[in-house]
């Protein structure tokens, strides 16, 4: 209850009664609406209806009092010039600050290093506090490096706060985006930065070093021995000595294959190799000499430079176990050079005595390459393109069966190969319901054979048929027999002289025959064994007078042939051919007739 001052007294206390009679104590109403607004209003009256004790103010004078300045004796005070406002944005205005950091990323997955420490740059931009993080490129690392973190605003925690140029120094540790980096130093301007602004600095660190790094840069250990050999020795000491040889590639085996002939020089001052094509008159190529320009060979890689692109990259040292030097070409033997087979036949005369002084090969025969055609069968047709056509019968004596190729003739228009499968063949005139079918015995030079309405003529036979036709003359008739001595009789003269130095060269046969006649005495008692022969031509389906181990021992013990004897042991040994082959015509031999 406010007490209500008494006239001519002043208003402190004890001299202000209250009013016993008053009993409205309500405020009036200031706050209200206006246009939708809210204002307030000043109140008018006191508290209960009762007359304000101060006077009321209207807001305008009240505004007036509040910019009027007192008058001072000397006049208005004169007001300190304000200074010219600069943005941070001018202030700072390409000023930066540099520190130079790393940290340390894990390497799981790898046998040579656990971890490895990466530089980078720490960027502080001082016009908008933004920073950035910048990994120097290494060449060659295998890494994506670059800018790691863009420019920005970089929380600091939690709580929303950002680094601040306060916030670095050196020798502390910082964490961005769950990476920790530590910051060992900074540049000249940083420094004087931070000292201007009452920052004590840190002593500068050393950058830590990548142990990977570190490893690479060691040399590496090689345990070689020095050679003492003198290259610039060899290239004066056979400068223009050259290594011909004469090669031939056979190709024939593919499609449209050919055998072509190659020169191959070696030359000596550096152990490197060139194959020239030989061309001839109208062969219908194009006159490149060069099939591979003079280079180095490898003969042995090593293991990882199996698909190493020789095609686009020279091959080092690295990559090559061993080359291919002069002690590889010899006469008679193949070679391999860039995925082809060349097989060398002969040499020029330089190259046998170098052979002969240098490792003591004094025989380097010429070997006669010249192709041996098959035995062939014309085709006996009016049609005048099918007169040159050769054909090669193959009779399978298990099976009776025949099979006919054609040999490929290059730029015939006809595409050699397989002409007829193995197949029983009828003789012409025979009926369906009792087919005859072509035997052994209507297989002869001179014979005409009838294969499905073609009729071809035998010119001629290999070897393995005249024997087989020998042993087993009782099936053919006199016309077949006296082919055969017609043939012999053009190969009389020549023979024994043939079988006199063959019988001179080589003392094995000679050792052959008497070991033959030795186990032919020894088993006169025993029971002549004739068909032991026919046995292994059965199994011989080729008729290459050869078996395989398993069906000569299976064979010889159907028979009872004592194998386990000294003398049929080194027999058996003599007529092997190879690990798998041996040859059955001598070894029964000894055991029959």
């Amino acid at each position: 209850m406010m007490s209500n001052p008494v006239h001519g007294l002043p208003f402190l206390p004890g001299t202000s009664f209250k009013d016993s009679t008053k009993t409205a104590f309500h405020r009036s109403q200031t706050l209200g609406y206006r246009n939708g607004y809210a204002v307030v209003r000043r109140p008018t009256v006191g508290i209960g209806g009762d007359r304000l004790q101060v006077s009321q103010l209207s807001q305008a004078e009240l505004d007036e009092l509040a910019g009027k300045a007192p008058v001072l004796a000397y006049g208005q005070p004169k007001q300190a010039p304000r200074a010219e406002f600069i943005p941070a944005y001018v202030a700072f205005d390409k000023k930066v600050l540099k520190f130079d950091a790393y940290f340390q990323e894990d390497v799981p997955l790898s046998t040579e290093e656990r971890y490895r420490i990466r530089r980078v740059n720490i960027y502080y931009y001082l016009e908008d506090d933004s920073m950035s993080v910048i990994e120097p490129v290494v060449e060659n690392s295998g890494i994506p490096q670059g800018k790691l973190i863009k420019r920005q605003r970089l929380a600091k925690n939690d709580r929303g706060d950002h680094y601040h140029w306060k916030d670095l120094n050196r020798g502390i540790n910082i964490t961005i985006y769950g990476r920790t980096f530590r910051i060992v130093d900074c540049d000249k301007f940083t420094q004087v930065f931070l000292e201007s602004q009452g920052i004590e600095l840190n002593p500068p660190e050393k950058m830590a070093l990548d142990p990977y790094t570190e490893l690479r840069k060691q040399p590496l250990h090689k345990y070689v021995t020095p050679t003492d050999f003198d290259q610039l020795k060899q290239f004066l000491t056979f400068d223009k000595q050259v290594l011909r040889f004469y090669a031939i590639w056979d190709d024939t085996d593919s499609m449209f294959g050919e055998c072509r002939t190659y020169i191959i020089h070696y030359y000596l001052m550096d152990d490197t190799v060139e194959i020239r094509e030989v061309h001839e008159r109208n062969d219908g190529r194009d006159p490149f000499p060069l099939l591979m320009s003079r280079q180095r060979m490898p003969k042995v890689l090593v293991e990882n430079a199996k698909n190493f692109p020789r095609c686009v990259l020279e091959i080092s040292d690295k990559e090559v176990l061993e080359w291919y030097t002069a002690k590889d070409f010899i006469v008679g033997k193949p070679l391999t050079i860039l995925g082809r087979t060349f097989f060398i036949y002969d040499c020029d005369p330089f190259t046998r005595q170098y052979y002969k002084e240098k490792f003591g090969i004094s025989d380097l025969p010429r070997i006669d390459v010249s192709k041996k055609e098959p035995p062939p069968v014309k085709q006996e047709s009016p049609i005048p393109e099918d007169k040159d056509r050769r054909f090669v019968f193959s009779y399978f004596l298990a099976t009776d069966m025949i099979s006919i190729f054609e040999p490929p003739v290059r730029n015939s228009g006809i595409i050699g190969g397989k002409y007829l499968g193995r197949t029983k063949v009828v003789k012409p005139g025979s009926s369906v319901e009792n087919p005859i079918y072509y035997g052994p015995s209507d297989f002869f030079i001179g014979a005409v054979i009838e294969v499905f309405g073609h009729r071809f003529i035998i010119l001629d036979t290999d070897d393995c048929v005249l024997k087989y036709m020998e042993s087993n003359a009782a099936q053919y008739s006199p016309e077949a027999l006296l082919s055969i001595q017609n043939r012999g009789r053009k190969q009389e003269a020549p023979a024994p002289e043939l079988d006199n130095q063959q019988t001179e060269e080589d003392p094995g046969v000679q050792e052959l025959e008497a070991l033959i006649d030795t186990i032919q005495k020894q088993g006169k008692d025993r029971p002549c064994r004739d068909n032991i022969r026919k046995m292994f031509q059965i199994y011989d389906k080729e008729a290459s007078g050869h078996v395989d181990r398993e069906t000569f021992f299976k064979i010889c013990d159907s028979f009872h042939l004592p194998v386990d004897d000294s003398l049929v042991k080194e027999l058996i040994r003599m007529c092997s051919h190879g690990e798998d082959k041996i040859d059955y015509y001598n070894f029964v031999r000894a055991f029959s007739n």
